[in-house]
């Protein structure tokens, strides 16, 4: 037998995939309430079962990250996802409106395509399986090539969890050889409805492109402000727990902290107690120096990583226990990296004098991730309403970026992909859950004659065949010819809105004549 090219052998496994997948969505489109929920029981409970040892596979294979952190965010997009979505209303009616004689009904999308970031390569897997299921679909992934093997076991997990309740073959599958050329094949084939893409804004980009809907979420840069009537110890508490959780490899995890000056001494000590370590101008250089190349992009090499391993490997040294490495800025953009977002245990710090300026701060720091998350420690309501303002998707209060955007300690959807809005490139602006992977058909009755639909409507005021109006189309072109005699035309501006004007009724008359 003749043998083939990888990229060409990858590239038919992504057809024979995507044709299994059409047939399983087709199938699983039949399927009861009842039956979903037995296939999403059973998904959940392997997933608890594998939590661990995913969590461990997918730090030893990427090198991110802590494993006892990634298990629980398996244990998250199983056990919690199931517990908050399994009374969702996701198949046949959905609702019925007496009053406007409306049905609303749920249809499936098919066959969805899951792309799958080496951050966290087998939470996603669950939680795109867990959603896709419970809104009747089939998925199938595409894994980041530096987590495939951690991806396919998760992949395996599901997909025999989901056939062992009675799910059709096909139904959650993964492909086995990652390549560019498997990828677009899956972007662009007839056979996928829907990509949903989690990962770096290149990849996002390409699935945006590929032709077809898609749900994708930008980067994020995540300013904590820490406001003047904030419980500071609760608050820096939350950040390094967030920070540190799986070394912030979550993108809605913080990236800057903002504090008053009538606070900045209280937040620093805080913070120093708890693990943090203020880095010098010369150490946050090498520090940046390492984390970043080619402008802003960051190195994958110390992405989830320690303070100690950074520290290490930048040669600076960091005392015992540290949890966090800390830089001060002086401004947003070029010239200040720790501007932007940073996936490891490092954080951007900035004092401000009022409210007012750490509003001005957060919204030149999320210019670059917008649309995504901030968050905000006060005891003011009032300041949390102006904050909603910001361009963020998700205000956190009082709560770790972490734990609270991915809904873990927020009454949000619990999700590991987080949608940024139209401001930040993303079809959706919220925590994506099974409602966005269906369609929603209306049936509507009839509520009027459509013969008599006019002469009923006493808001037309026409009806009565009145057709006199208080000037023809000539008269009111001829009025646009007499302003541009009068004094008031000497305006350029509003001369030329009128000549624009009095043309194109011009047209509309000719037009009306035949001419």
């Amino acid at each position: 037998m003749e043998n083939f090219d990888y990229d060409l052998r990858s590239i038919q496994e992504a057809r024979d995939l995507a044709r299994c997948g059409e047939a399983a969505s087709k199938a699983i489109a039949k399927y009861t309430d009842e039956q979903i929920d037995a296939i999403l029981r059973s998904m959940a409970k392997a997933g608890e079962e594998h939590a661990l040892c995913l969590g461990e596979m997918a730090a030893e294979e990427t090198g991110f990250g802590v494993a006892m952190d990634k298990a629980y965010k398996n244990h998250a997009a199983s056990t919690l996802l199931y517990d908050q979505i399994k009374g969702m209303k996701t198949t046949g009616i959905l609702s019925e409106d007496t009053v406007t004689r409306t049905i609303e009904v749920a249809e499936p999308v098919g066959l969805i395509m899951g792309i799958v970031p080496s951050t966290n390569p087998t939470s996603t897997v669950f939680f795109k399986s867990m959603i896709a299921i419970k809104s009747g679909n089939a998925i199938v992934f595409s894994p980041h090539p530096s987590a495939a093997k951690c991806t396919l076991k998760a992949t395996e997990v599901m997909r025999n969890a989901a056939i062992a309740a009675g799910a059709p073959e096909g139904i959650i599958s993964c492909v086995t050889m990652p390549s560019m050329g498997s990828t677009n094949e899956l972007m662009k084939c007839k056979e996928v409805s829907i990509i949903i893409a989690t990962g770096g804004p290149g990849m996002v980009k390409a699935a945006y492109s590929a032709g077809k809907p898609a749900i994708g979420v930008g980067a994020g840069n995540s300013p904590a402000y820490i406001e003047k009537t904030a419980d500071v110890k609760h608050a820096v508490r939350t950040i390094m727990a967030s920070k540190t959780f799986d070394y912030g490899t979550i993108c809605a995890s913080e990236q800057s902290i903002i504090c008053e000056e009538s606070n900045h001494a209280e937040v620093v000590s805080e913070l120093k107690s708890q693990g943090g370590y203020f880095m010098t101008k010369e150490e946050t250089d090498k520090v940046c120096n390492l984390l970043f190349k080619n402008g802003h992009n960051m190195n994958a090499k110390f992405v989830g990583r320690s303070p100690q391993v950074i520290a290490a490997a930048a040669g600076i040294q960091i005392p015992e226990g540290t949890r966090v490495l800390i830089g001060k800025q002086e401004g947003v953009g070029e010239g200040y990296p720790l501007s932007y977002e940073k996936l490891t245990t490092v954080l951007g710090f900035y004092t401000v004098k009022d409210w007012e300026e750490a509003c001005g701060l957060s919204i030149r720091l999320l210019q670059n991730g917008i649309g995504h998350t901030m968050s905000i420690h006060t005891q003011d309501r009032d300041k949390v309403i102006k904050f909603a303002a910001k361009p963020a998707s998700r205000i956190l209060v009082n709560t770790g970026g972490s734990q609270g955007g991915t809904g873990i300690s927020t009454g949000l959807p619990i999700a590991f992909t987080l949608g940024c809005g139209t401001c930040g490139g993303s079809s959706v602006s919220e925590n994506v859950s099974p409602k966005h992977l269906i369609n929603i058909k209306t049936v509507a009755y009839g509520l009027k004659d459509c013969s008599t639909i006019v002469e009923d409507d006493n808001t037309f005021m026409w009806k009565n065949g009145n057709t006199k109006t208080s000037s023809s189309p000539a008269d009111f072109v001829s009025s646009f010819d007499k302003k541009e005699t009068t004094p008031a035309a000497s305006c350029q501006s509003g001369c030329d809105d009128n000549e624009k004007l009095a043309a194109l009724v011009k047209e509309i008359v000719l037009a009306m004549k035949g001419q």
